[in-house]
């Protein structure tokens, strides 16, 4: 059995409180084991940012954790659960053992702070080395990236989409942690930067040894990079499975409503189906399933009963009637 890493259980995410409160993320079980991508995919407002700010204690008000645990797995053997301990220690935890990648690097980097500051400021507060050897860390950080060391006095809007993100990732590795989660870090990117970063997320993976959550809405990334892909719709899980499976052979309906989404680079040319409709609005949830109003094989169940995510007969996680499922 792999090594398990991090653990969310039965995470609860609302926007508000009393009876106006909007639930985001709905009882979300997901594992992330030593040294594997764990993909997050499904269309925006599915919650996949909402999961990640709230396990790490960085969702921005009104946004509160309403119930669930994150368990992280140390090196010494013990467990810590990320939404209890005390401030100062999530503190030290954060960029030395979890780090993240922001959505939109030009938001997330210090527009009037040369690149070198940014860098050292993440070596300095987390570290006691000298400053000479922050620096010397900083350029090391640059050049693992694919970026010229020179480039370390440049301002972000002196660097190029692909370079401002390969940056982030730089900052987000600085301390070497083992757990990187990564929020849309290709968005607004070309298809051929897009590539670049991955493949540089690939070999830094495969050498440093890190395990990732990278989330996105763009389910033909998560195919060819991600070890499993976990589906999210109106905040919850609904279907979880190696990359390869679900690609082939997706349960949900939904599932294969995204994978019909975008064009197959081989074969013959297919049109593209899509998903009818759009997501549900989370203040008024429709009864049963929350995908059977936009769904093509809906049955009379699918409006009157929701569908639990458990182990099908074929041995995959999924949430759907057309797939019974043991749950245990």
């Amino acid at each position: 059995m792999k090594e398990r890493i991090l653990e969310v259980r039965g995470l609860n995410v609302d926007y508000g409180m009393g009876p106006e409160s909007v639930r985001a993320v709905r009882d979300v079980d997901l594992t992330l084991h030593r040294g594997e991508v764990l993909g997050l995919a499904g269309e925006s407002g599915s919650g996949k940012s909402t999961l990640a700010y709230g396990m790490t204690r960085l969702l921005p008000p009104p946004g509160i954790v309403a119930g669930g645990e994150v368990i992280y797995h140390l090196d010494d053997g013990t467990t810590v659960d990320l939404l209890r301990i005390r401030d100062a220690d999530l503190r030290r935890l954060r960029w030395s053992e979890i780090a993240i990648v922001f959505q939109g690097a030009i938001n997330s980097l210090n527009p009037v702070q040369r690149i070198s500051t940014q860098l050292v400021d993440v070596l300095k507060a987390h570290s006691a080395s000298t400053p000479r050897a922050r620096l010397d860390r900083a350029r090391e950080l640059l050049t693992l990236v694919g970026i010229a060391s020179d480039r370390l006095n440049s301002y972000p809007h002196q660097l190029s989409g692909g370079m401002r993100q390969r940056v982030m990732i730089a900052m987000a590795l600085a301390l070497e942690p083992r757990v990187v989660i990564m929020d849309e870090p290709t968005t607004a990117l070309d298809v051929v930067v897009q590539r670049q970063i991955l493949r540089t997320l690939v070999d830094l993976r495969e050498r440093l040894g890190f395990s990732v959550v990278f989330i996105t809405h763009d389910l033909s990334l998560l195919v060819e990079f991600s070890d499993r892909i976990a589906i999210m719709y109106a905040g919850q899980v609904v279907e979880e499975a190696a990359s390869a499976d679900l690609y082939r052979t997706p349960l949900h309906p939904y599932s294969d409503g995204l994978l019909q989404s975008f064009p197959a680079l081989k074969g013959p040319k297919r049109e593209l189906s899509g998903i009818a409709g759009s997501p549900p609005d989370l203040r008024m949830m429709p009864s049963g399933c929350p995908f059977h109003p936009r769904c093509a094989r809906a049955m009379d169940v699918c409006g009157q009963q929701t569908p639990v995510l458990g182990q099908s007969r074929a041995g995959r996680s999924v949430a759907c009637w057309l797939h019974p499922v043991s749950v245990g």
